[in-house]
């Protein structure tokens, strides 16, 4: 499944379908490598799409 992210340092948008799912501070978070450069992008998720994406 491909999500769309956005690149706050770029200011671009891109979707990757190579993400983990990360849970902090009770919210649940997509996290995926930049395709250009060495930051992370992260996107909020709900609790019911992160269950599905586990």
């Amino acid at each position: 499944m491909e999500l769309s992210f956005y690149d706050v340092k770029t200011r671009s948008k891109f979707t990757s379908s190579d993400f983990d799912v990360r849970e902090k501070s009770g919210r649940y978070f997509a996290v995926c490598k930049s395709p250009e450069g060495t930051h992370e992008c992260w996107r909020v998720l709900s609790k019911k799409q992160a269950e599905e994406l586990k």
